[in-house]
């Protein structure tokens, strides 16, 4: 992949791993919900390719909705003031809930996530990440599904991004600069 000036792309997951990884999870979470009202919600924008793959990796009827949070603002730092962006379009009342992230990170925004969801009635708050950075988290939160642990570094791919660059690609990627 063409890389912007200055910058080269390490592959730390690679496709194949990923997509293996997502097969698991989406049977760990067909059997955790086998005969429950499922709702996945996607937290935008990074979450949306694992959210369309573990959709499909899950073999019970269910739904899926998004929220558009902000933390960031343009840093790549959290500022853990959260805002939304987008609300859900539907009631999660009564429901379980797996809100489906594609990292976590210090934690904090996916606690007001999490605090939220719960606060509006849903039945279970469950989270399930695609990566998970420990070694950066300033409050805990109950990551219930994990795809891979890694280690402090800006990665993209698989839709995360940099500057709206990068989503597109299969591998999850550290970005280098060069």
């Amino acid at each position: 992949m063409r890389t912007a000036p200055g910058e080269r792309l390490e592959v730390l997951v690679r496709a194949q791993d990923i997509q293996s990884r997502v097969q698991l999870l989406g049977q760990h979470i067909t059997q955790d919900y086998e005969n429950k009202e499922l709702i996945l919600i996607g937290i935008l924008k990074g979450s949306f390719v694992f959210i369309a793959d573990l959709a499909r990796a899950i073999d019970l009827p269910l739904a899926v909705d998004f929220m558009a949070v902000s933390s960031y603002g343009m840093s790549t730092k959290s500022s853990g003031v959260v805002r939304i962006i987008k609300d859900l379009d539907e009631s999660v009342e009564g429901k379980h809930v797996l809100v489906v992230e594609d990292i976590v990170d210090t934690g904090l925004t996916l606690n007001y996530i999490y605090s939220h969801l719960k606060s509006r009635g849903a039945t279970s708050v469950k989270i399930c990440t695609l990566l998970d950075k420990v070694s950066r988290r300033q409050i805990a939160v109950p990551v219930h599904y994990k795809g891979f642990e890694i280690p402090d570094a800006f990665v993209v791919g698989y839709g995360l991004d940099v500057e709206e660059r990068y989503r597109n690609l299969a591998d999850v990627c550290q970005v280098v600069q060069s």
